[in-house]
């Protein structure tokens, strides 16, 4: 499935993104890695190509993903140094946690435009080099805050149900161009975003979240490409957040309840707004 293939992976310098890229090029595929920081980016590259077994490329763009112009710009180069792409993994976010009034809204704004926009400007950015080529595969990496709203996460929250829309539009709209979609919904995994996460986050977030246990981003990157190569629309790691997921969508009212049950027992609120 892989093998030969031109793989796009924004966020590809760190957590999810790069648990991929490390699985893939042993695959026998070719990667064109995305994102901010050219440093990290560097370092990855020559790590992954000491362990490939082949002459898989890397190749490295600096790029943020909020800025369609320079989104554009990037695929162009990608195209012309690594040829039309066959696949797309959406792996770039960001993750914000706190009470609803004390979230700027600038971060709202910030959390949409990466986590969101991100994603939907990638997608238009490939899409005609995937039509010109006659097929593509888009890869969204959304979260289980994608399906089930979450205390503290408004602004998270908010976006990925937004990819979570996009991806469920787009893969109809788009099949019959032979364009498939596959949608990602994690819990939290080991990612320097959960690490930056767990020093502020509010105790109420802690007790609901942390009812799904913190996967190894190894697992998560290995059911990902399990999920992948059997052709799964929706791919859920870990038996805890897809027992969940189908609870929710099941029993929604009994779901709530067990949520504001657990929500009284610590909520502390946001105390004097500012």
């Amino acid at each position: 499935m892989f093998k030969d293939k031109v793989v796009i992976i924004t966020g590809g310098s760190s957590g999810v993104g790069k648990a991929l890229a490390q699985r893939l090029i042993k695959r026998g595929a070719s990667l064109a890695l995305v994102a901010r920081d050219e440093g990290k980016l560097k370092s990855v590259r020559d790590e992954l190509l000491k362990s490939r077994s082949g002459e898989e490329r890397v190749e490295i763009f600096s790029c943020n993903v909020a800025d369609f112009s320079e989104v554009e710009k990037t695929f162009a180069a990608i195209v012309e140094k690594m040829g039309i792409p066959d696949i797309l993994i959406n792996s770039a976010g960001i993750l914000k946690e706190g009470y609803f009034e004390k979230i700027p809204l600038q971060v709202f704004r910030e959390v949409m435009d990466i986590n969101y926009f991100g994603t939907l400007y990638c997608i238009r950015s490939a899409l005609p080099y995937f039509k010109q080529k006659g097929k593509g595969r888009v890869v969204n990496l959304c979260s289980m805050g994608g399906l089930i709203g979450l205390f503290g996460y408004a602004a998270y929250c908010s976006s990925k149900f937004a990819v979570a829309g996009l991806t469920e539009t787009l893969r109809g709209e788009l099949k019959p161009q032979n364009i498939i979609f596959h949608l990602v919904c994690p819990g939290e995994f080991e990612s320097p975003m959960v690490d930056e996460l767990n020093s502020y986050r509010t105790e109420e977030n802690r007790t609901l979240v942390q009812t799904v246990p913190v996967l190894g981003v190894d697992q998560v990157a290995d059911e990902i490409i399990s999920g992948l190569e059997k052709n799964k629309y929706r791919i859920i790691p870990g038996s805890m957040a897809r027992f969940l997921e189908l609870f929710y969508r099941w029993f929604p009212m009994l779901g709530r309840m067990i949520v504001d049950s657990r929500i009284k027992k610590v909520y502390r609120g946001p105390g004097k707004l500012t």
